[in-house]
């Protein structure tokens, strides 16, 4: 295995290339700023410089790597256009490039409450609308995917457990990125992961489970 991450810089993204060195599998981090990266991400991934936005730079980005995982993500700005251009188009590029490539698995990082209309995360120029338009696009590719879903993200761990439901079920809570970028990986090793979209927040009440268990028990 060797997995490429799209946004390897962001919050998410560059927790997800650590979990993944620390547990030996070899990484390609996609990045705009080479400087910025090298200060952010571990010294044993690789570095490669291209743009979702620009889909003729990720062919040879994505180079040998045989699964993504994409956390990238519009930041808040003046531009409305930015969560369509960023969370969507994006996104898209990146999967066409995957199914180009012959990707064995695609995760993608979107958020609880996609499917709600009038959140008030959409006052944000529409992200979550932009992101469950990136979800169906990757559910009709033909891809084997995983869509995880976190709650409210922390960018300080916790103790708390990790609890693991199916599509538009969970609306509320938060749960740290370590936890996120736990999940991602996981997702590549666990079959009972694969084509589905699974919603996470962490509750200090919870019991402790399995991956395992907690993909297994995602209808």
């Amino acid at each position: 295995m060797k997995a490429f991450v799209a946004g390897a810089t962001g919050e998410t993204g560059r927790r997800i290339v650590k979990e993944l060195v620390e547990r030996n599998i070899p990484v390609r981090a996609l990045v705009r700023d080479l400087e910025q990266a090298r200060a952010i991400l571990p010294t044993t991934a690789e570095l490669v410089v291209g743009d979702v936005l620009k889909p003729e730079t990720l062919k040879e980005a994505i180079g040998d790597s045989t699964v993504i995982l994409c956390a990238t993500g519009a930041k808040p700005s003046f531009n409305p256009l930015s969560p369509y251009q960023v969370d969507f188009e994006g996104t898209k590029n990146l999967v066409d490039a995957a199914k180009n490539k012959g990707i064995e698995h695609f995760v993608f990082v979107s958020s609880l409450c996609t499917s709600k209309l009038f959140h008030p995360l959409n006052l944000f120029w529409l992200i979550l609308v932009w992101k469950k338009q990136a979800e169906e696009y990757i559910q009709k590719s033909g891809l084997v995917y995983t869509i995880v879903r976190p709650g409210g993200l922390k960018n300080e761990d916790n103790s708390s457990a990790i609890v693991m439901s199916s599509a538009d079920t969970l609306f509320d809570g938060s749960i740290p990125r370590t936890k996120v970028a736990q999940v991602c990986t996981e997702a590549l090793s666990q079959p009972a992961s694969r084509n589905k979209i699974v919603e996470i927040v962490a509750k200090e009440e919870a019991p402790q489970q399995s991956f395992e268990q907690l993909f297994v028990g995602v209808g």
